[in-house]
């Protein structure tokens, strides 16, 4: 109905996880209880961004629901901060939680959410194969989870403060309301854009793009003209990946409503009001639809950013983003630290990609070079533009960025990226952005690329590298003619 526009990957698929609590535990709550869910078959996106949620109670029946979703530093795993490059398994990504009572009666359940928290997966060891964790820092996820309860009870208060003043039967009117202007926006603008590009009513545009291992990923766009739907069929998608770039399809729903509500050109919340003229179809069994045993923790924060672009790319709206999070992270078995590295946008027909911002489906803010200094065991190297790296045309691409970190410590490393092997594309005869890299130095000077994805042990003195991928550039550039 309403959440904050910052973080669309985690908040346009929320509503899939509190649907998914609802079918659960809907007649086995009262007042005073939360619950809490990471899993991607419960809704969840992936298993580091834990969903806690908390039904509105009014003369004892449920009127609304609150969630907030947070991305935990660490929930376990075989890698430190819970973003293994080389996960197979959803165990080996973390602790599951389906769905479990955070708090019973008022009371936090410490014990029972600590015991889920520290369980280091179903899978059976195996020789040569990472050992399992649980989460390598459970002191600061109990207190997170804590100040999620928190932070939704202070959404009842507001919630319930409206209801008291204006009455339910108001508030519940405003918010169909607020769904019905959603959805009026999008059936005019998909209609608006449908006559721009020049098609039939009915008529079907076909975009694809591919992962760096290979797996395409196709829509297969077609807006019906008469009443503004339209559906997003994307047959053709590869299949469920041996790796762990495939993505809840609750991941995919949040990449349409967030596109869509990009290209709504009014001010309205973001709601599932977009997606009343959606119908949205992906195959079982392919990296969008995997199994409910699919490692998926690429999926949320790699392969969500490519589906974006595919979208964009189908109504031609904007060249390529740097389709990527650039997921960067170090750690031991006391600690993981996880980050994300900002790029460059796509350019549009009217206007430059921004340089060196986080795109699309993440708006993750990168923590303060002192604090990271301090807290943790690296020394922070070079944070800077990566001039002339997004492509040239009419409208020019934005600039990715540069990274160094030197380690002062031995750390197990992770790099978690895309756009490393195809490059962002142009759109109209712009050129594509550059493409990413991930560079090791050792402390002797010796150099060596990790690819995409890749995990090393870092010594003291040893330092990593990482460029990020520009945006791609729309139209050509204008030649010009001397006289």
């Amino acid at each position: 109905m309403a959440n904050a526009p910052h973080l669309p990957v985690h908040l346009g698929s929320m509503s899939a996880a509190v649907k998914a609590q609802i079918r659960l535990q809907e007649n086995n709550l009262k007042p005073g209880d939360v619950l809490v869910s990471n899993h991607p078959a419960a809704g969840g996106s992936h298993l580091p961004d834990i969903t806690v949620i908390t039904p509105v109670f009014t003369d004892g029946r449920i009127i609304f629901w609150v969630a907030s979703r947070g991305h935990h530093a660490d929930i376990g795993g075989i890698s430190p901060g819970s973003m293994p490059p080389n996960s197979r398994h959803i165990e080996e990504e973390g602790a599951c939680i389906t769905t479990f009572k955070l708090v019973e009666n008022g009371i936090f359940q410490e014990k029972g959410i600590t015991d889920r928290l520290l369980a280091p997966g179903r899978l059976t060891p195996q020789p040569g194969r990472p050992a399992i964790s649980g989460t390598r820092l459970l002191a600061d996820t109990i207190s997170d989870l804590k100040a999620q309860v928190a932070a939704n009870q202070k959404g009842i208060e507001l919630v319930l403060e409206m209801v008291n003043h204006y009455g339910l039967d108001v508030v519940q009117a405003y918010m169909g309301h607020v769904q019905d202007a959603a959805e009026a926006a999008v059936r005019s603008r998909l209609r608006d854009l449908s006559l721009a590009k020049g098609m039939k009513s009915r008529d079907t545009v076909k975009a694809v793009d591919y992962l760096d291992d290979g797996s395409p990923i196709v829509l297969s766009l077609t807006i019906d003209r008469t009443d503004g739907s339209a559906v997003f069929d994307f047959t053709g998608t590869g299949t469920q990946i041996w790796g762990n770039c495939n993505a809840p399809a609750a991941v995919t729903r949040s990449a349409s409503l967030y596109s869509l509500r990009c290209l709504i050109e009014k001010d309205l919340p973001l709601n599932d009001g977009c997606l009343i003229p959606i119908r949205i179809h992906i195959p079982k069994g392919s990296l969008l639809d995997p199994s409910t045993e699919a490692a998926v923790v690429g999926g949320n924060v790699l392969t969500s950013q490519r589906v974006v672009d595919v979208i964009l790319k189908a109504f031609g709206v904007v060249a390529a983003s740097q389709g990527c999070m650039n997921n960067f992270t170090f750690g031991n078995d006391r600690f993981g630290y996880y980050e994300t590295i900002a790029g460059g946008a796509g350019a549009s027909p009217t206007w430059d990609g921004q340089t060196g911002v986080h795109t699309h489906m993440t708006n993750t803010r990168i923590t303060d070079p002192e604090i990271l200094e301090r807290r943790y065991p690296i020394l922070l190297r070079e944070f800077s533009i990566r001039h002339g790296s997004g492509g040239a045309g009419r409208h020019r691409g934005g600039d990715g960025l540069v990274r160094e970190v030197e380690f002062l410590e031995t750390l197990n490393m992770a790099i978690l990226s895309e756009r490393r092997v195809f490059a962002p594309y142009g759109l109209e005869g712009g050129e594509p952005g550059q493409r990413g890299k991930n560079i090791f130095i050792y402390r002797d000077g010796h150099r060596i690329s990790l690819g995409a994805k890749n995990e090393i042990i870092a010594h003291p003195g040893d330092r990593f590298r990482i460029f990020t991928p520009g945006g791609g550039g729309f139209g050509k550039k204008a030649s010009i003619t001397k006289k």
